[in-house]
Order: structure tokens, then sequence, then C-alpha cells
């Protein structure tokens, strides 16, 4: 009761903290960018480097769609801890398992346990992806409490921008450090370099995380889903349906994605600022037309954007082998493939909340990124079985499982996304002459929005 009149009476005092906290999280967010183009990024390349088989890269990829299974667990971590201490202390796990992952190349510098490097690496990122994954629930839920309700899409579309705007910026740099370090041939400490710039800034991000604001969370209690009920009832709801397309759907994808470090670094051969310039370029794109997506997506539905977008993505992995010159696969697969795929894993968030109710929507969402996870991780491994089993003259094996991948994305689009609904009531889309006016209308003031944002990333850096 104390504690409810004191808020009452602080209420400006609160708002300012939450104010406070959200210039913290971009901030943070700004940070985390440093973990990701560093350290992500570079983290295949890094096993290419070494050496390590094609198969075992193609699984080191995959990884990273395991995250789901600890956010089970890091969703009643965010119930019974105090939910700061938690994104603190998960934060940590990650900066050791970055150092951990630099170490791994200081041992192959000094050839020392070198058949057993590869497990290493996968050994370090599981324990950072595990550690990702903990801790997440708890920042979502106190970035939920920290955000207004009637602003929470524009602020995390602001984020956003920003984040991926520093994304590529910082990436592009790493790749111009690591060059220079191969070009002295230690390409293997141009990584640890990277690794450590990523752990440090792990490190600072906690310092951040510790001047949040947390207005303590209300437990309510939930509706209980239990995992048999839901797999037993799945085809009989349309978010069931859903989880089943995106399930499968993630299981396609997850066959081509992660050949594609291989594809540019060990195929073509290409260089390390011209490898990420080309992985970044869809996060580029992405960028410019996100914010112009959701204003679609508002106006003529989330199911509209669905079904748009997954005409173009399954196309991606044919567009990666049609041509191998620098400027195409900058342009083409990214503007195509990268636009579509982003607007894609925002609808596709705004479906779950439109088809699920508050006290069902904890345990929902995290039965849905499991069978998301799961999904990514079986593909993984399905490609890399493919990568070992394959043995043809006629085609390149790297491009039969290219185009298995667009066509397995094919069939699961046919076959699911007509059997999902939009559940709220939408304006009808006439033609695509309709959708093309609204773009037009729509894209200036869009980017001029973007734009903004990006020009005020040196301030959220010096907020304290």
């Amino acid at each position: 009761m104390k504690e409810e009149k004191k808020r009452k009476i602080s209420k400006r005092k609160e708002n300012q903290l939450k104010h406070h906290t959200r210039r913290l999280s971009i901030k943070e967010g700004i940070f985390w960018t440093i973990r990701k183009s560093f350290g992500d990024n570079y983290i295949a390349p890094f096993a290419i480097a070494m050496g390590t088989k094609s198969s075992l890269i193609t699984i080191l990829n995959s990884l990273w769609n395991l995250g789901p299974i600890s956010q089970l667990a890091g969703a009643k971590f965010a119930r019974k801890t105090k939910r700061k201490k938690v994104i603190s202390r998960t934060m940590l796990l990650e900066s050791f398992a970055w150092l951990f992952i630099a170490f791994i190349g200081i041992l192959y510098l000094k050839g020392l346990y070198l058949n057993v490097l590869p497990m290493m690496i996968l050994v370090g990122l599981g324990i950072m992806v595990m550690g990702n994954g903990l801790g997440y629930p708890s920042w979502f839920s106190l970035m939920g409490d920290v955000v207004d309700e009637k602003f929470r899409g524009r602020w995390f579309s602001k984020r956003t921008t920003i984040i991926s705007f520093t994304t590529i910026i910082l990436s592009i740099i790493a790749a111009f450090i690591l060059n220079y370090f191969k070009n002295i041939n230690q390409e293997i400490m141009g990584f640890v370099f990277l690794f450590l710039i990523a752990a440090f800034a792990r490190f600072y991000s906690i310092g951040l995380i510790k001047k949040h604001y947390d207005p303590g969370i209300k437990v309510k209690k939930e509706k209980r889903i239990g995992i048999k009920k839901f797999i037993k009832n799945l085809e009989d709801t349309n978010f069931g349906r859903f989880v089943l397309f995106r399930g499968t759907f993630a299981m396609a994808v997850g066959l081509t994605t992660p050949l594609i470090s291989i594809y540019l670094l060990r195929y073509l051969e290409f260089d390390y600022i011209t490898y990420i310039i080309i992985m970044m370029s869809g996060t580029l794109f992405s960028i410019l037309t996100l914010n112009l997506w959701g204003k679609i997506a508002d106006k003529y539905g989330n199911y509209k954007v669905i079904a748009l977008t997954t005409i173009l993505i399954p196309l991606t992995p044919l567009l990666w082998i049609l041509s191998t010159n620098k400027i195409y696969l900058f342009l083409v697969p990214a503007l195509i493939g990268g636009t579509s795929w982003t607007a894609f894993l925002m609808v596709s968030g705004n479906f779950i909340y439109d088809n699920i109710g508050k006290e069902k929507r904890g345990k929902a969402i995290s039965h849905f990124n499991l069978f998301l996870g799961i999904g990514s991780f079986i593909g993984g491994l399905i490609s890399a079985l493919l990568i070992e089993t394959i043995n043809t003259n006629w085609i390149e094996p790297l491009y039969l499982i290219f185009i298995i991948g667009a066509f397995a994305r094919m069939m699961i689009v046919g076959f699911w996304v007509p059997k999902i609904k939009e559940v709220k009531h939408k304006r009808k889309l006439k033609n695509l002459k309709e959708l093309e006016k609204t773009l037009l209308k729509e894209a200036k003031p869009t980017i001029k929005e973007d734009l903004h944002e990006i020009m005020g990333i040196r301030g959220y850096i010096k907020e304290r």
C-alpha cells in the first residue's frame, strides 16, 4: 500500500526515470551493435579462417537459432528474480563467452589442441546464445514497462533503425581492421582483437543496465498452456496454423542461410570488406523500408504484408547464385530478400499479438519461439548433412542446396499461407496500383523520419 502511494506521489519523477531509461536503452543498443558488428558477424569467418569443415560451419551458423530454448527458462527468471539482476548476469556470461572465443584464437596461434578448436568454438557460441536467451525475456519485460503502449511501436522502430544503421557502420570498420591484420599475415590475431572488443562492449553494457529504472513486475496469473495440448490443437486455430507455417518455413530457410558466409568467403573468395558490405546491404535497405512496411501493415493488415513478402522470400536463395558479380550481390539479393525478410519478421510479431489474448500471450509466444528455433536448427543440420553427402559433377553441390532451399520455401508458402487469415478488420487492398500509390505517398516522410532518428545517435551516446 505504501509502495502504491509512493508511486502516485512520484508519478512525475517516475516518468522522468522511464524517459531516462529509454534513452539509456538506445545507448545500450548501440553498444550491443559493437558486440554484433565485431563479434557475431565474424564467428563464421573466424571458423573458416581456421580451416573448419563447411558442414561444421553450417551447424555453427545454426546455433544462433537455439536461443528460444533458453528463453523458456529465462521467462521463469523474469518472474522470480529482479530483472536488472538477470540481465546483468546474463550479459556477464556473454562477455566471458567472447573472452573464451578470443582465447581459442590464441590457442590456434600457439598450435595447441588444433583438432578440438572447432568444437570449442561451438561451445563458446553455445554459451553466448544461451546467455542471450536467458536474459532476453527479462529485458523485454522491463522495456515493456518503461515504454508506454501508446508509442511503443514508434519507439521500438526508432531503436531498431538506430541499431541497424550503427551495425552497418561498425561492421564495415571491423572488416577494414580484419583486412589490415590479414595483409600483415596476422589474420587470426585480427579476430582475437575483434572478439576482445565485443567482450568489453558487453562488460560496459552491464553498467548501463544497472542505471535502468525498474518499476517492478506485476506477476499476473497466466492461463496455463501445456506443450502437449498446444501441439495437439495446432491445426485447429489460426495461431496454431501460423506456428506450423513459421516452424516449417524456418526449417526451409535454415537449409540455405547458414551457407551464405561459406559461399562468399570460401567459394567466391571475397575479402572481408566485400563480404561484410554484401552481408550488411540487406540491413541498409531494410532501414529505408521498415517504417514504410509498418505503415502498410497498419493500413491493410499484417496478413497482407505476409502474403506479399512470402512471394519474394522464396526467390532469395536463387538470387544468390544467379551471378557472382559484386555489385549484383550487393543490390539484388539484399533489395529483394533483405527488405522483404525484415518486413516479414516485423509483421509476424504483430500477427502473433493480434491472435493471442494477454492471458495466454507469454506461454504462447515462448512456444512459438521454440518451434521457430528448433525448425531453424533442424534446417541447418539437414544442410550440413547435404554438404557432406551430395557429390555431383553436373552442378556445384552448394548451388544444388540453394535450389532445394528455394523450392522448399515455395512449397511451404503455397501450402500454409492460404490457411491463415487476418483476424482484425482492415482496409481491403483493391489492386497493386493502390499499393503503389500508398508507397509513393508514404516514402518521402518515412525516409525523413529515419534520417532524423539516425542524426540523433550522438545525443544518445552522451546519455549518462
